[in-house]
Order: structure tokens, then sequence, then C-alpha cells
């Protein structure tokens, strides 16, 4: 079943040429494409994507912003997050705001299904020049302090959770692990459990700010 994209991008030519490409796209289906955030809400309705491509510039609501109150509504929409720039305050509350990837634009057209692809399989694509800095990152913002709680986290689960911390896709988890992608699922939902998380990023944000890995 082709996945549901809905586009928010300020600049009309990369707009068209987003569109053109995923309407090109036999796994793609593409239901809105937007200049603006105005009347968020009700174009996400519409639209009723699986995935939207958030220009983190876009007005009058800011595509951090715009995340925000898509995901407090529609939780299950996976939103990635497209930009020129790789400033790392932006990079930073991009992913603090549920975003499941972070994507400089002259990436896209080569890597745009590959992308999509990895988040359906439970990954966060980045690109090259963001991944490695994801993690000093977090832990800048995060040191590691002393564990207070272990949540009663088996090995098992703390193995699954490095993954995560460290980016790793759900596919990605199966193989390093030598177990079933349904079983990589499986665990992580009982990680979320345990650490009382709802998402990815809750759980990597949880774990380097209680140093559980």
């Amino acid at each position: 079943m082709p996945v549901n994209v809905t586009i928010f991008e300020d600049n009309a030519k990369f707009l068209d040429a987003l569109s053109l490409l995923i309407e090109g796209t036999e796994e793609l289906n593409l239901t809105g494409a937007y200049e603006s955030t105005e009347d968020l809400l009700e174009k996400i309705a519409a639209a009723n994507p699986d995935l939207v491509l958030m220009d983190i510039g876009i007005l009058p609501i800011s595509g951090i912003e715009a995340t925000k109150k898509i995901l407090r509504v529609y939780p299950g929409v996976k939103i990635l997050i497209e930009t020129v720039f790789d400033d790392d305050n932006a990079i930073f509350a991009a992913i603090c705001a549920g975003a499941s990837g972070y994507i400089l634009k002259d990436n896209l057209a080569g890597n745009l299904l590959p992308f999509i692809r990895e988040i359906n399989e439970g990954g966060a694509p980045m690109s090259p020049a963001i991944a490695s800095k994801i993690l000093r990152l977090f832990r800048d913002h995060f040191p590691a302090g002393e564990l207070k709680e272990t949540y009663n986290l088996s090995k098992r689960e703390k193995e699954i959770l490095r993954c995560l911390v460290d980016g790793m896709s759900y596919k990605m988890i199966a193989s390093a692990c030598d177990i079933s992608f349904e079983t990589v699922k499986t665990y992580i939902k009982r990680i979320y459990e345990k650490l009382h998380v709802a998402s990815m990023t809750e759980a990597v944000v949880k774990a380097l700010r209680e140093n559980l890995v």
C-alpha cells in the first residue's frame, strides 16, 4: 500500500519539484502540498498523511512548532524535517519536538524513498552532515549522571535501547541482535512501557538523561 505523503514547503519551485518526485514514485501517494502552515490541523485532517515533509522555516507556524501541533493531535503521523541549514539548535529542537528525521534539502532528491522506507521500518534517517552531531547534541544537553532507576530493563532490552540511542532502525537492530523484525518490535514496545514513553525520541532522551545505557 502506498505511503500517503503531505508536503509543507514555502519555496514554490521546490514544492513543485517534490510534488513531481512523489507523484512519480509508485510507493508514494501525494495527498497534499502546501506553501504555508496556516490552518495547519485542518490541512492535516483533509490530507490524512502517513508522513509529512516539513520545511523548518515555513510560516506562519514554524516547522518545529507545526511538528509539535501535529503530533499532539495525530501521534501516529511521521514527520521528516527538511531544511537548508544544519544548525545545532534547530536539529536538537526538531528531534525533541518528535520529528522522525532531519534532512538537508540537497540530500532529498536521490534519497527520499530510502528515507521514507527507513522511517517505516522504525528508523530515524539523517543526512550524513547531520547524523554525526546527534549523539553529541544529546550528551551535551543531557550529561550522564548517576543511575537512579533501572526500570527493570533486562539485559536484552538494554542492548536494544543502546541500539536505538545509536540511531539504528528496527531492521538494523534485528540484524545486529540476530532476532526477527517482529521480535524487535515486541522488545521496543516493552521498553516503551517500562520507561513510560510513547516514542523513540522520548526513549533516547530518557536513556541519555538518566544514563540507562
